[in-house]
């Protein structure tokens, strides 16, 4: 049995839709652990299929107990609140506590192998968006009673207007978007990352026991290159326009008046842009999706869908 967390995200969901569509495990093999109501009709497609659903909330660790109860595998998407993040957040306060404390459920409930959504960025990251994710890494490392898997994820092609200057698709305006640095990004869309995740988790355990994987393209583009596929898209010029990090933080801050703790949780990620953490080497994704004939989705073509255009 494997249970999935996180079943409604962006990630979850295309991973859940890859496994059923793809036939990879069985339905009545699959358990969603959700933090709704486990009764609430947008279930009911898949549990008509077969899956089991459960209540589990990561502030509630005994229900994290109860709905992974008789599983062998975890599939743990890291939370969404990044808010636990701000402020530099002390190691255990930020958004691995909650993951540590699936992990201890995990343990507990006799879970045998947890995979682990982390993102695509170095291992010694500059970006403060990586920082629980490697709070979370080092954990499971050092557990001796439990298998896992790192998945590293690459950056969504649908989350390229959180890089470009937290850019409004429907509505923006701006001829020069400001950023904090650039540099080489292995740009990879949600639906292909779901398949190639699913498939990992439909492999043996053994097969990918106490590894990290990147799974992204191999292609790469610079947000400078985003900025001319724009443009053209748009039949307008967008121009970027790179600035050190602390007048970035000023401008979203105080002329786009952003939350101060999420610009300057965020604004580091352009540090390790520079470094060129986010270019990718590792094949396992392309590989794996060329072995079922899936070809892997351009930047270029989401972003026009996303751009109405």
């Amino acid at each position: 049995m494997l249970v999935l967390t996180s079943a409604t995200g962006k990630l979850g969901s295309a991973v859940l839709k890859a496994l059923l569509e793809n036939n990879l495990i069985a339905p009545n093999e699959l358990v969603i652990s959700t933090s709704s109501n486990a009764s609430d009709s947008r279930w009911g497609a898949v549990r008509a299929k077969g899956v089991s659903i459960r209540y589990g909330s990561y502030d509630d660790s005994a229900s994290l107990e109860k709905a992974f109860e008789g599983c062998k595998r975890l599939f743990l998407v890291s939370t969404p609140r990044i808010s636990m993040d701000f402020n530099n957040a002390k190691p255990g306060e930020g958004r691995e506590k909650h993951h540590m404390l699936a992990i201890n459920a995990a343990r507990k409930a006799g879970i045998q192998h947890i995979y682990y959504t982390s993102l695509a960025f170095g291992s010694n990251s500059k970006a403060a968006v990586m920082r629980a994710h490697l709070r979370t890494e080092e954990y499971l490392a050092s557990l001796n009673d439990i298998g896992y898997t790192v998945i590293r994820e690459g950056l969504y092609n649908e989350s390229w207007p959180l890089y470009f200057g937290h850019y409004s698709v429907s509505d923006d305006q701006r001829k020069e978007v400001i950023v904090a640095g650039d540099g080489k990004i292995s740009w990879t869309a949600i639906k292909d990352l779901g398949l190639g995740t699913a498939l990992i988790l439909a492999a043996p355990s053994k097969d990918y026991a106490s590894r990290t994987l990147y799974l992204s393209s191999l292609s790469s583009k610079t947000l400078t290159e985003l900025a001319q596929i724009i443009s053209g898209i748009k039949g307008e010029g967008v121009k970027l326009k790179i600035v050190p990090q602390e007048e970035y933080e000023n401008y979203y801050i105080g002329e786009r008046e952003m939350g101060e703790g999420n610009v300057k949780w965020w604004s580091s990620t352009y540090a390790a842009l520079e470094d060129g953490e986010c270019k990718i080497h590792d094949g396992t994704l392309e590989q794996l999706l060329q072995a079922k004939g899936h070809h892997l989705q351009p930047l270029e073509a989401t972003v026009r869908k996303m751009l109405g255009r």
